[in-house]
């Protein structure tokens, strides 16, 4: 990146945050989480029918001469590759150009693999478009974690986070039921129905993108890049809205910043800030991301297999068990995440961490005994991931609101394509071989593992977990263009590492 793009381009004085900040919740927001949110729906659809559908794609006849190994280990490496990938990439891209661009633009990559993925003909094309339908959804994760915690007010913005993230499960859910259908050889062909169960996801991608084109740019980011007008504007329309759905004047806003406008951010900064001024934060962040990922890569990918080998389940059935799970996956943000505004963040990350690390050791004491069944295992998988989906929400959230509003996305990208490309794409080969084994003790090593990173990674938080909650963004990481004036005062408590 040039020096030029760290030329100062104007100086602006503004109340945009403090007054995004104080909106009630409206109309408004809900465009927004339907608008972003539903991506993870997308997302827990993808995973689920690869995983739920490994078995019936091995088959003889599928049209694909893959094995049960490729489609749990390689391919699900892969999209785990290109996930990463494209956090990365879109990440700066979206620091760089804004969050609605790239918030389009990586949905229609997602759309475009998706389809050629349902057109699979060989290994080597499955392969291709798993990664590249990762890449699109890697860089989904980065442009709509910034965008939404730019936009939520600061008191809802945990549990907000907490909700969208975890509705990977509804999609996770559908997933698992559609490859139920999509199995049944009376209904369709072994070769055609994985096939329109990929087909569908680009429908519902369809619509998504219909809704998410009336969602606004940040006006955060705004501010920053040159275009503290359209800032303005935007947020007194928002305010209009809001004041004629609730009948009533908004107080005025309390606080104000001044910002030292930039085209974008030299990298070199970026990276400065994450690693020099915030250390412990980047350390969270590195702990977070490695114990989810190793946990949900590692295990989710392959346990439609451990259904078929240990417990004899047929291929077409997985699916039942893996919607029960997944549900159980949802009601954890869903039922906690209020929680992680009130009860505050440190104790709920580091609880949920700890807690499902503990409960998975002793799902794999009782796996271990041979004390399990098909059902049993699924109940203990669904108290186990209750905690632990309310904990990897928490993940992006967390990175998403503890560093400077400049380096939002490319720190999400960072902390998820590091932290998951050491769990996610390491932990999918490794129970891969383990799973095929079909030896209990196998799986049991790979259930430990990911247990013991869940833990530690909760006393991680105990320790370095932010207190961010019902806080401003620029009052927990002072903006790099934020610039001291008399009027302003000394920065906020805890805005400095």
């Amino acid at each position: 990146m040039s020096a030029h793009d760290d030329v100062v381009i104007g100086t602006v004085t503004t109340k945009v945050p403090a007054r995004l900040d104080r909106l009630p919740w409206s109309r408004w927001h809900w465009m927004i989480v339907v608008g972003l949110g539903t991506v993870w729906i997308l997302d827990g659809l993808e995973v689920t029918i690869v995983g739920s559908m490994a078995g019936r794609l091995s088959e003889e006849g599928s049209g694909l001469p893959i094995t049960d190994a490729q489609v749990t280990g390689t391919a699900a490496a892969l999209y785990v590759a290109g996930a990463c990938s494209g956090a990365l990439f879109f990440g700066w891209l979206t620091d760089r150009y804004g969050r609605k661009k790239l918030f389009l633009i990586t949905l229609a990559v997602y759309l475009a693999a998706t389809a050629m993925t349902a057109l699979s003909f060989s290994v080597w094309w499955f392969f291709l478009f798993r990664f590249l339908t990762g890449f699109g959804i890697g860089g989904e994760y980065a442009a709509i974690n910034s965008a939404i915690d730019e936009l939520i007010p600061s008191k809802y913005r945990g549990r907000v986070d907490l909700v969208i993230n975890g509705s990977y499960w509804l999609g996770a859910v559908g997933g698992a039921l559609l490859s139920v259908v999509a199995l049944d050889t009376d209904l369709f062909a072994i070769d055609v129905g994985w096939r329109l169960a990929f087909g569908l996801g680009v429908v519902l991608g369809l619509v998504i993108l219909l809704v998410r084109r009336h969602v606004p740019e940040s006006p955060r980011w705004m501010l920053i890049h040159g275009r503290s007008e359209g800032a303005e504007e935007l947020v007194t329309e928002v305010e209009h809205r809001v004041e004629e759905e609730k009948h009533t004047r908004l107080p005025e806003p309390d606080r104000s910043i001044t910002i030292e406008q930039r085209r974008s951010i030299g990298f070199v900064e970026i990276a400065r800030t994450l690693f020099r001024a915030y250390p412990k934060r980047a350390v969270l962040g590195f702990s977070l991301f490695i114990g989810q990922a190793f946990l949900y890569n590692a295990i989710t990918f392959g346990f439609g297999s451990i259904l078929v080998k240990f417990f004899d389940v047929p291929t077409g059935n997985t699916g039942y068990y893996f919607a029960v799970i997944a549900f159980g996956n949802f009601l954890g943000p869903l039922f906690l995440g209020r929680l992680f505004d009130t009860v505050g963040r440190r104790t709920m990350i580091a609880g949920t961490y700890i807690l499902s690390g503990l409960l998975l050791f002793g799902t794999a004491w009782l796996f271990d005994r041979g004390s399990l069944d098909a059902t049993t295992m699924t109940a203990c998988w669904c108290v186990v991931l209750f905690f632990a989906s309310a904990g990897a929400s928490s993940a992006y959230l967390t990175v998403s609101e503890i560093f400077p509003m400049e380096t939002r996305a490319m720190a999400i990208a960072f902390f998820y394509a590091i932290g998951t490309a050491a769990g996610g794409i390491s932990g999918p080969l490794l129970f891969a071989e383990l799973t095929e084994s079909g030896v209990v003790r196998d799986a049991v090593i790979a259930f430990c593992v990911g247990a013991a990173l869940m833990v530690l990674a909760g006393l991680v938080a105990l320790f370095f977990a932010v207190a961010a909650e019902g806080r401003s963004l620029e009052d927990i990481a002072t903006p790099l263009s934020a610039k001291a004036t008399p009027e302003d005062g000394p920065p906020p408590a805890g805005a400095t590492p």
